[in-house]
């Protein structure tokens, strides 16, 4: 059943993404402090000169409207101001995950894009400027942390160079960025964005599930490159005019708890990973007070989890399911609407609709999740099928099982290519991990299809908490007190960690390998 959608917010034809900083100096903001970073403080005037700057340095390569721009680095006042002053020169910018240990992997972004220009920094570094090398077309590479091999330092380049400059002028159904898929099951997918799709997420999600105020500061463990941490960290505050915190370097517990305590956000965004991690790293001494409202997406959040965390600091957790493709959280758990364990409702300017068996489901049921929204993305860059395949007649097509239940709210069940069947019936590892979780020795699970005497069974990958010592036998009676016969696993393997991506995704492919 489709939910009633909000009226397409009114965006001009001519836009331009960058505007977001202009308007920010229009309201007279100009003096107000847009990002902290470590020992840094960068104004809403600072972020638009350096943004402005570095346009007219894209200009003055010759890097044209519509030609795509690598931005490889970690999060620092350096992203924003490249990422928006790249759009501001109508060129493309492409953010991608600064913590690949590969020159391959940079080499294939750069030979999937056709970068004419690369923005580097931090650690990434020394992997990333190799792979630019050995082209016939080579890009032009410029360092945001001081000159290095032969690199120009990005920030002496753009000395001398118009601090305002206007933006180029797009439609606003021109492409703003791209956004590499997190490549969980294989390569990663370059995702097309329009100009118009990130002040969409704004006056959607940040508007009418955040809340969100000047007075706010938010701070995201997900970095900038993800969808999630560039709404978080980016799209939203400077939306509004609110501080952003930037974090440089692994969010770890112990420099996460440091961080919400110097600077003391009042929006905290992370994903189920972290806020386990940070519950078991957390002693009894931790100060959140600050934060009014903790947020979840880039998985499922389980309930265990929503309630020890309520327990400890008294906060709720909105979680909720986004993507790349539609750029961020588009059904999703509200301050005044607050269900454990489920992904809440439709966010107001996206309708969700269930298909099984190529119908549509109507009530409850569940099926196959679309989301339709003008977030959504335009393409699959050079990938026309997938394109074709994933993008069907306005609606996106998530490769999600969701359940809806009698209140319209909606229940993860897994992934398509994760669910399996037993005995004709169908399993959601989300379920069962959700089940093994409640166990209070087991730390994490991960839950894939195997095959015992020929038939398809379950197979439980578990990590125990530190000292732990748990049989088959003890999770197996467990499960079977709380789950249906078919949904407890048959198989148990106990390992030290699992296997995720860089933004913390599990990689069951990986698993079901073993």
């Amino acid at each position: 059943m489709a939910q009633p959608t909000l009226a397409t917010p009114s965006i001009p034809e001519r836009y331009n993404a960058s505007l977001l900083l202009d308007e920010n100096l229009d309201a007279g903001r100009g003096d107000r402090p847009a990002i902290h970073c470590g020992e840094e403080q960068v104004t809403y005037a600072e972020l638009f000169a350096r943004a402005c700057q570095f346009a007219s340095l894209l200009g003055e390569i010759g890097v044209g409207r519509g030609e795509r721009v690598l931005v490889a680095m970690d999060d620092c006042p350096s992203f924003p101001a490249a990422f928006l002053g790249t759009m501001r020169a109508g060129a493309v910018p492409i953010p991608v995950n600064p913590f690949y240990g590969a020159e391959e992997e940079y080499g294939y972004f750069l030979d999937d894009s056709g970068a004419r220009a690369v923005v580097v920094g931090g650690a990434c570094t020394e992997v990333v400027i190799p792979a630019t090398g050995g082209r016939v077309d080579p890009a032009r590479v410029f360092c945001a942390d001081g000159a290095r091999d032969g690199v120009a330092d990005l920030w002496s380049s753009t000395a001398g160079l118009a601090a305002e400059v206007p933006p180029a002028d797009t439609h606003r159904d021109d492409p703003a960025f791209w956004l590499y898929s997190s490549g969980s099951t294989g390569r990663p997918k370059g995702v097309v964005h329009l100009q118009h799709d990130i002040r969409y997420t704004c006056e959607t999600y940040a508007r009418h599930v955040l809340g969100i105020e000047e007075t706010d500061t938010t701070f995201s463990t997900t970095k900038l490159f993800h969808a999630y941490g560039l709404g978080n960290n980016l799209s939203f505050p400077y939306f509004v005019g609110a501080a952003t915190v930037l974090l440089t370097g692994r969010a770890t517990p112990e420099a996460v708890f440091a961080t919400v305590a110097r600077y003391r956000p009042t929006l905290f965004f992370s994903a189920p990973t972290l806020y386990n991690a940070l519950l078991r790293a957390d002693d009894g001494s931790v100060d959140i007070s600050s934060v009014r409202v903790c947020i979840s997406a880039a998985e499922p959040l389980p309930s265990e989890i929503w309630t020890r965390w309520k327990e400890r600091h008294g906060l709720v957790i909105l979680d909720g399911i986004g993507s790349t493709e539609m750029l961020h959280i588009y059904c999703s758990n509200t301050g005044e609407d607050v269900t454990p364990g489920s992904s809440g409702r439709p966010v107001p300017g996206y309708e969700l609709k269930l298909v099984e068996d190529g119908e549509e489901v109507v009530g409850p049921g569940v099926g196959d999740l679309y989301v339709r929204g003008a977030s959504a993305l335009a393409e699959y860059w050079n990938q026309p099928e997938r394109t074709q395949d994933s993008l069907l007649d306005g609606w996106f097509y998530t490769r999600d099982r969701y359940r809806r239940d009698d209140e319209g709210r909606y229940w993860y069940e897994g992934r398509t290519d994760d669910m399996f069947k037993v005995s004709g019936l169908w399993v959601s590892p989300a379920t069962v991990e959700a089940a093994l979780l409640e166990y209070p020795a087991v730390v994490e699970s991960a839950v894939v299809a195997t095959t015992v005497d020929g038939l398809l069974r379950g197979k439980a990958f578990v990590v125990l908490a530190d000292g732990a010592s748990v049989d088959e036998a003890e999770l197996r009676e467990f499960c079977s007190a709380r789950l249906h016969r078919y949904e407890v696993p048959d198989v148990y393997v106990f390992v030290d960690d699992l296997p995720k991506t860089l933004t913390g995704k599990i990689q069951r492919f990986l698993l079901r390998d073993q």
